[in-house]
């Protein structure tokens, strides 16, 4: 269920709305300047159902999202999907060409492989050693599925299974995005989890802020800030979910390149881009290209990137585009 709060603003004629609600396994905000007429059931209602939407078609956790039904059919099968769908799987697989498979929907088996898919649990080969000796890189997924966004379909060509855990959650603050454009509302910052996308600024002419999360898994502390304005901000990093095998520590995000998941020292990357499933798919592209493979690619597509690297008991920064100059904070 969706909460929505309503503030006055001094001197000025838009009020301060704030919604909430759960999806997605975390929870959904919107914050927005509008009319205090505003229809506030109606217009939480939509944004409840944009992320409900997605979260519907594209997760894993729920064996009747178009998602899972992609993945139990049969090869050279087309299945029909929500145009949601078909739009973000053709992104995802241009996106994953485009960096040479760092990034890769077609991990869903690697992923469940190491105990962070729907199950939970481990396969037994992987319970009693982190030795991956026998692991071998995954197949690009653009080779394994073909998407027609016309006809609003996929099939897949080759054994696959999916994981958008890389995209979803950008593309569901798209959709929030979408709800408030639609109700020209020119205000705003919405956001699931890390995953934050802005417009406009603030009616006294700030721009809105976003604090930067120091990758630290046991409390959250801000490293820095950024205003952000038409435009959206995404996070990935080894330091939100990862398990201790054996005693040593196992992130979540795997590395397609190897079929294991990733080790490297760098602790997050946050990228900027105009929409937030670009900006959520480039940010664990890079995490997985690490420090100089990854700004080398996001110098050569112009992309503003922030890389956390781990020196020691240390962190150190390298950005790109914005980022470049950035400063470590005390």
């Amino acid at each position: 269920m969706s909460k929505m709060s309503i503030e006055a603003l001094p001197d000025t004629q838009l009020k301060l709305w704030r919604v909430s609600g759960a999806t997605m396994g975390t929870r959904y905000t919107a914050a927005f300047h509008a009319s205090p007429k505003t229809d506030e059931k109606e217009l939480a209602a939509r944004l409840a159902a944009a992320v409900g939407a997605v979260d519907e078609q594209m997760s894993n956790w729920k064996e009747s999202s178009d998602l899972s039904r992609l993945n139990r059919a049969e090869l050279d099968c087309w299945v029909p999907v929500s145009r949601s769908l078909a739009v973000l799987l053709a992104r995802a697989l241009e996106i994953g060409s485009d960096t040479h498979n760092a990034f890769n929907i077609g991990v869903g088996d690697l992923v469940g492989m190491w105990g962070f898919g729907p199950s939970g649990e481990r396969r037994a080969h992987c319970s009693g050693s982190v030795d991956t000796s026998q692991a071998s890189p995954c197949s690009s997924a653009s080779d394994l599925i073909d998407v027609d966004v016309q006809q609003c379909r996929a099939r897949k060509r080759g054994p696959v299974a999916l994981d958008l855990c890389g995209i979803a959650k950008g593309f569901g603050v798209d959709e929030l995005a979408r709800v408030l454009n639609e109700h020209e509302i020119d205000s705003w910052l919405v956001g699931i989890d890390g995953e934050m996308r802005a417009r406009g600024s603030k009616p006294d002419g700030s721009l809105w802020a976003i604090a930067l999360e120091a990758p630290d898994d046991e409390r959250h502390s801000a490293m820095g800030v950024i205003e952000l304005s038409n435009a959206a901000i995404a996070t990935s990093g080894d330091y939100r979910h990862w398990a201790d095998i054996d005693g040593a520590r196992v992130s979540h995000t795997m590395d397609p390149r190897t079929g294991r998941p990733l080790c490297s020292s760098v602790a997050s990357v946050t990228v900027i881009a105009p929409t937030c499933a670009d900006a959520d798919a480039y940010a664990t592209a890079l995490l997985v290209l690490g420090v100089q493979a990854g700004r080398d690619y996001a110098q050569r597509r112009r992309l503003d990137a922030l890389f956390v690297v781990r020196d020691g008991d240390a962190l150190r920064m390298i950005g790109t585009g914005c980022f470049a100059n950035v400063q470590p904070t005390d």
